[in-house]
């Protein structure tokens, strides 16, 4: 369609047509000139000649109509002179660009709250939990947390795929799935009742607000943490009987799963192939098997054999015959040949590609690291010394703070990212631009999570003092969290999650062998996590090609 339509079949030459003379004597401009003028841009952003040459051939000129029209041997040669003609200009990107990573700090803020508020279930509860262990609560949210933040891999994977009804099957099956298993998992302690059913109501408190969070609901979880909310600021003034905290507990309990029912209820959904029904969502999870229902290009069901209307049994085909009649099966009794059922492959519907349940794994052993991490840091003394010693409490409230502030300034690095990506004009210039945002980020979560570490130590009764080493504990595992984090962001999770779990295993072996103190070992676990992230980090992100948006 694009050969050279000038020239009739038969009809071969190499002579160029002559440029005949204007009427005023001169000769014609160089045609070469007008389309310099139509691909001036693409030719001022172009690297190298053969790029250009690469869009002329695509717009459709062949050499024989660069030959006739603008008097070159082929579409090189005029590239060429096209990139000597046009000097460089490249083109700013487009803005949005680094816009894609914009982020609003007030609903940032807001997420870190209700990662906290919850936390304050232990002050409401606290009566209910006298003299139970800490073994229950412990598994119930680890395993709560690993099971949630794999849920929420695979929820946000089908929302970026634009599938939200997928996106809300994948939460309606998982979260009470995850609540069922955290339930089991606390109630595994026998003799502990309290505390395995104050560990089932986290669980499912945990499957609820995974389902709001996900669906973008925190406003509707922060409604339901407020009865819960206002009684724990209650009883740390006055004490309140058994039975209100019990009813405050559960209201918020009951309003969570509410709302997450609602949520989902309202969430747009898309057919499943097979049906709508529960059967039809869990299929979706196993691998595709032929179906009884599934027939042959000839009409016979696949597990039938092709003679299975006559009732004839079909004898052996007749020795010799290696003609057309090969592909017939000789009836006995009949006396007539039918031709053998040619098989056509069977249609069946397509099935949707989605991701791999095997991706969100990383992201569940990345909850399960940095929660163990965050666990000593909290109960690291009660862990080694027994439930008469302190339990560092507004560490781990100021941590879960800590976070809205973290995920803000993480969209924060990734736009800064970008646009220094866009402003450097060589490699080198480009890892120290991205050194600098991320120190700059890094120091402002620092500086956030120090603030609350003196805040809630301030407002908190009877809170331990914020020692040194504590201190320093506390923000080595916030450089951890935050470090963890931006590598989850860029996709890298499987070394986040490989290191944030020896870390963890690493301090559980150290106190259990008795290595040393609590406080010296959290530090020296922390610092050296701290530092192999910050350099994984380093490694990683000094690539340009990490920063694709």
């Amino acid at each position: 369609m694009s050969g050279p339509l000038w020239q009739g079949p038969g009809q071969h030459t190499d002579t160029l047509p002559l440029l005949l003379p204007r009427r005023n004597g001169s000769h014609a401009a160089d045609p070469l000139d007008d389309l310099a003028e139509r691909f001036e841009e693409v030719i001022a952003g172009a690297v190298h000649p053969d790029e250009i040459a690469a869009v002329l051939e695509s717009d459709g000129m062949t050499d024989d109509h660069i030959r006739l029209t603008y008097g070159r041997p082929d579409s090189f040669a005029i590239a060429e002179e096209l990139y000597d003609r046009v000097p460089r200009s490249f083109p700013e990107p487009p803005r949005e660009a680094a816009g894609v990573w914009h982020a609003g700090l007030l609903g940032c803020l807001l997420r870190g709250l209700v990662f906290a508020l919850p936390g304050l279930a232990y002050v409401l509860g606290a009566p209910l939990l006298r003299g139970a262990s800490l073994a229950p609560l412990l598994a119930g949210a680890l395993t709560g947390w690993v099971w949630n933040q794999a849920l929420s891999h695979r929820a946000y994977s089908w929302l970026g795929l634009g599938d939200r009804g997928a996106a809300a099957r994948s939460l309606m099956l998982g979260a009470p799935a995850g609540a069922l298993l955290g339930a089991a998992v606390a109630t595994a302690s026998p003799g502990q009742w309290q505390a395995a059913a104050f560990a089932a109501a986290q669980a499912l408190y945990l499957s609820a607000a995974t389902v709001l969070l996900v669906l973008g609901r925190e406003r509707a979880l922060l409604c339901a943490l407020l009865p819960m909310t206002a009684g724990a600021v209650w009883a740390m003034r006055s004490d309140l009987p058994v039975a209100l905290r019990t009813a405050l507990l559960m209201c918020s309990l009951a309003a969570a799963v509410a709302l997450a029912a609602v949520a989902l209820a309202r969430t747009p959904r898309t057919p499943v192939p097979g049906g709508s029904g529960p059967r039809a969502w869990a299929a979706l999870l196993r691998p595709r098997r032929p179906r009884p229902e599934a027939r042959r290009g000839d009409g016979v069901p696949w597990w039938r054999p092709p003679f299975a209307r006559t009732g004839a049994r079909p004898a052996v085909p007749v020795a010799g015959n290696t003609g057309p009649g090969a592909d017939v099966l000789v009836m006995p009794g009949a006396g007539a040949a039918l031709p053998a059922p040619v098989r056509r492959p069977v249609e069946r519907p397509a099935r949707p590609v989605g991701p791999r349940l095997g991706a969100s794994v990383p992201y569940g052993l990345f909850g399960l690291g940095t929660g163990v991490l965050v666990l000593y840091t909290a109960l690291g003394d009660v862990l080694a010394e027994g439930p008469g010693a302190v339990v560092a409490a507004p560490s781990a409230v100021a941590l879960t703070l800590s976070m809205g502030p973290a995920e803000w300034l993480l969209h924060r690095f990734r736009g800064r990212a970008v646009a220094g990506l866009r402003a450097s004009t060589t490699a080198h210039a480009f890892r120290r631009r991205a050194a600098a945002v991320l120190a700059e980020c890094l120091a402002a979560f620092l500086a956030v999570l120090f603030v609350l570490a003196l805040v809630v130590t301030l407002l908190w009764p009877d809170a331990p003092a914020l020692s040194g080493a504590r201190l320093s504990t506390l923000l080595l595992i916030g450089t951890v969290l935050w470090t963890g984090l931006l590598m989850q962001s860029f996709g890298a999770v499987v070394a986040a999650a490989a290191v944030c779990c020896a870390a963890a295993a690493a301090q559980t072996v150290a106190l259990l062998a008795g290595l040393g103190s609590p406080q010296v070992v959290g530090l020296a676990v922390a610092g050296g996590t701290a530092t192999l992230l910050a350099g994984l980090v380093c490694v990683l992100l000094g690539r340009a090609t990490a920063h694709r948006v």
